[in-house]
């Protein structure tokens, strides 16, 4: 791996180790299919034969209306043509990146998966790092930032922007003329993040983006569908971005969705959150022989820092011995994309696995952190 490596290389080399190691890397579900989910898995063929009989834009309508319906976002403009389906929320974030002013400064969360800078700054965007403090504190950027980039959940942190936050960032976005841009990727995931967030921005009267991603939620090898949401207040050319990039998303995958969604209302919202719960107990326990903790103990996504006592191996040191074992995790210097050294003392192991794997990847974490001490010594 190349010092200059992203995350989503590093989630590539794993996905791709031809060696067949374990991949504790990215935040997709990596899962067994539920009974439930198989048997939406067999009505794909009756997908096509629909996705085929219908009008797209009435089978768009419907899976927006399930997935955000799902989430609890019952304020969502479904129906209005505000709402583009993308192949990806990455692509729709790339979309919004193209949209806004070139060279406009951004303020964007920090730390958080570094693509979102990295699109951002390809785009030539000039960005200023928001701290997970600042938020907590609703010290809010001044101009000239002109956008406000928040995750809802954050990954890797799990931070979670309270309803009343939210409500200050966006009346705060009103009166210095700023976009609000939320990535509520890992949204599904958690019930205290579905609180509705675009009743809130209306309700501010703020010029807002929403990204949405289904790829979080279910095992289903990239069938997946970002949604890129914006308020009639927008300006920014985001269709024209739009048009650029794609035609429209897979009818079938939005069918597909859709019949997910209402798994999710149905119990499977439950099933997934036990499983990662479960999950996460066992990498607490196992890691605690070490001398190590959960960085984010009241997380609820489908990943878990790992905080690594200074003075130890520090997370470079960590991750590549963890692939000569076979086991693939996140360093997190990447996720500090302003301040790199910051992520230093953290690894991000996903939690979204079978137990077993991930009960030998935490096995291995813990083993692989005492050897390297030893070593030091």
């Amino acid at each position: 791996m190349s010092e200059l490596a992203n995350l989503t290389i590093m989630e590539v080399e794993a996905l791709t180790d031809l060696g067949g190691g374990l991949n504790l890397t990215d935040g997709h579900a990596r899962l067994v299919l539920s009974a439930q989910q198989a048997a939406i898995v067999e009505r794909i063929p009756d997908m096509f034969t629909e996705a085929s009989n219908r009008p797209f834009p009435d089978i768009e309508r419907e899976a927006h209306a399930a997935f955000l319906g799902a989430i609890g976002q019952h304020s969502a403009p479904i129906g209005t043509g505000r709402i583009l389906s993308c192949y990806s929320s990455t692509l729709a974030t790339d979309i919004v990146a193209r949209a806004l002013p070139a060279g406009a400064v951004i303020a964007v969360l920090h730390p958080t998966f570094d693509n979102i800078a990295d699109l951002f700054i390809t785009r030539g965007l000039s960005l200023v790092p928001l701290f997970e403090s600042a938020l907590l504190a609703q010290e809010w950027p001044e101009p000239p930032v002109r956008a406000i980039v928040v995750t809802h959940p954050n990954n890797p942190t799990g931070l979670i922007v309270p309803e009343d936050h939210l409500r200050s960032l966006a009346e705060h976005a009103v009166r210095h003329g700023q976009t609000v841009i939320i990535d509520a990727s890992f949204r599904g995931q958690v019930r205290e993040a579905q609180y509705d967030t675009y009743a809130i921005l209306e309700a501010a009267g703020a010029s807002w983006i929403v990204i949405e991603d289904t790829g979080k939620l279910w095992p289903v090898h990239e069938l997946k569908i970002g949604l890129l949401a914006y308020s009639e207040r927008t300006r920014l050319p985001i269709e024209r971005a739009f048009s650029e990039s794609l035609l429209a998303a897979s009818p079938v995958v939005l069918k597909f969705v859709t019949a997910l969604a209402g798994d999710w209302v149905n119990g499977g919202y439950e099933r997934a959150r036990a499983l990662v719960e479960r999950n996460r107990a066992v990498v607490q326990e196992t890691i605690r022989s070490a001398g190590l903790r959960l960085a984010d103990p009241d997380s609820q996504i489908s990943v878990a820092r790992i905080g690594l006592p200074a003075g130890g191996p520090d997370s470079s040191v960590l991750y590549k011995e963890m692939v000569t074992r076979g086991v693939h995790v996140l360093p997190c210097t990447p996720f500090h994309w302003a301040d790199p050294e910051g992520g230093l003392r953290f690894i991000r192991i996903s939690l979204a696995r079978p137990f077993e794997v991930v009960e030998r990847g935490a096995r291995t974490l813990a083993q692989a952190y005492r050897d390297l001490s030893v070593d030091a010594t």
